[in-house]
């Protein structure tokens, strides 16, 4: 449900019936400049790209195996949560 230049009273009843309906709900109005926005998504999943963690050297900072790190693009994996 997307509502749109609603009084706040109304959508706050709307958004109570989509909640506990399951049903997603968009709302927002701008006024001028000014503007906002809020969803109510409920329960839902979504995937967060989390960058990998680099190996432990072995204390050595300087190396090649340093400098090639520092040269290699940093590597990521997506976490579904």
């Amino acid at each position: 449900v997307c509502l749109t230049c609603c009084s706040k009273e109304a959508m706050v009843r709307i958004n109570q019936i989509c909640h506990k309906n399951g049903v997603k709900f968009f709302s927002g109005d701008v006024f001028g400049y000014h503007g906002f926005m809020f969803c109510d998504l409920g329960l839902h999943e979504f995937v967060e790209e989390k960058p990998k963690v680099a190996k432990g050297s072995s204390g050595l900072e300087d190396g090649p195996e340093a400098k090639r790190a520092r040269l290699e693009a940093p590597e990521t994996t997506m976490v579904k949560k």
